[in-house]
């Protein structure tokens, strides 16, 4: 690592920010990211920012070791923000990445996040960065939680990523992209099923191009007007056995915005997910701590 430093000392490392409502697809997004890194030998540093407090993804996302932080129990783009400048230093002196890859809550600006960018020292070597927007296009079609926090990610983006398009019709779709684009006229959008997009997309030759950093060395840049939400997480406590039946009829509560966590039902250790009306059960693919099982995070909107 002190050669690496020695050679490189000046260089620019370049940041994707992954943004996206409640349930959009950003933690696939991530596990793509990082299957794409190791393939390629690419050395990622992954910050993740949930809102509840049980470390959900990083039993999902499974690797990154000493490259990968979570920060849990808000947002890294206002109240967590000096966690998160914190968090990016030491993973700089630790890890030296080349990239930098920050998965932010389902709650977060991106705008916000990206302009912490701007202050000491992390200024000094981070480069170009990107807001990347995960859209659920099931979520768009029917017009659903798109206003406050969903509009504001989606002005942010750099990219937007309509995902989850199989679960749509084609006339449904076609809506979700008029949307998007009366939201956000100028993000193009790239269409994905389980977050399926190319590393190339999301870290172009351009963005790599450490020659066209920007110059972070005056003031940051105004945070844009927006308006920022407040929602509340809940913690139930699932007993083991529970069938999938009694688990769906639960989570069938008005107002319910997402849910994840794992359950330890007759059939094993399985995935527990809740997106809008949606309820997702399906075996958990990793070895899970068991302090994670048994608990379900419950995200709504704070009355």
């Amino acid at each position: 690592m002190n050669e690496r430093n020695e050679e490189q000392p000046d260089r620019k490392v370049p940041a994707l920010v992954v943004s996206g409502f409640l349930g959009s697809g950003k933690t696939t997004l991530i596990r793509r990211i990082l299957d794409d890194a190791i393939r390629d030998g690419v050395r990622v540093a992954l910050v993740s920012n949930e809102l509840g407090a049980l470390g959900i993804d990083r039993a999902l996302l499974g690797q990154g070791g000493d490259a990968y932080v979570e920060i849990e129990g808000g947002c890294v783009c206002c109240e967590l923000s000096d966690d998160l400048i914190e968090t990016l230093q030491e993973l700089w002196e630790k890890v030296r990445p080349d990239r930098v890859v920050i998965e932010t809550s389902g709650v977060a600006l991106p705008f916000d996040t990206q302009l912490n960018f701007w202050r000491e020292p992390v200024c000094r070597w981070l480069g170009d960065d990107m807001a990347v927007v995960v859209v659920n296009a099931e979520q768009v079609a029917e017009g659903r939680d798109l206003e406050g926090t969903f509009s504001d990610q989606v002005t942010s983006a750099d990219l937007i990523v309509l995902n989850k398009v199989d679960l749509v019709s084609d006339e449904a779709l076609a809506r979700a992209r008029e949307t998007l684009q009366r939201i956000e006229p100028e993000a193009p959008i790239l269409l994905a099923t389980q977050a399926d997009v190319p590393s190339d997309l999301l870290f172009p030759p351009e963005f790599l191009d450490t020659a066209r950093a920007p110059d972070r060395s005056g003031p940051r840049p105004a945070s844009r007007p927006h308006s920022h939400e407040h929602f509340e997480t809940e913690i139930w406590e699932v007993p083991d056995g529970l069938n999938e039946e009694a688990i769906e009829a639960h989570l069938a509560q008005p107002g319910l915005l997402r849910a994840k966590g794992f359950v330890r039902t007759s059939a094993g250790v399985q995935l527990v997910q809740v997106v809008g009306r949606r309820i997702e059960i399906q075996p958990g693919e990793e070895p899970i701590a068991p302090e994670l099982v048994g608990r379900i995070v419950l995200i709504r909107r704070a009355p």
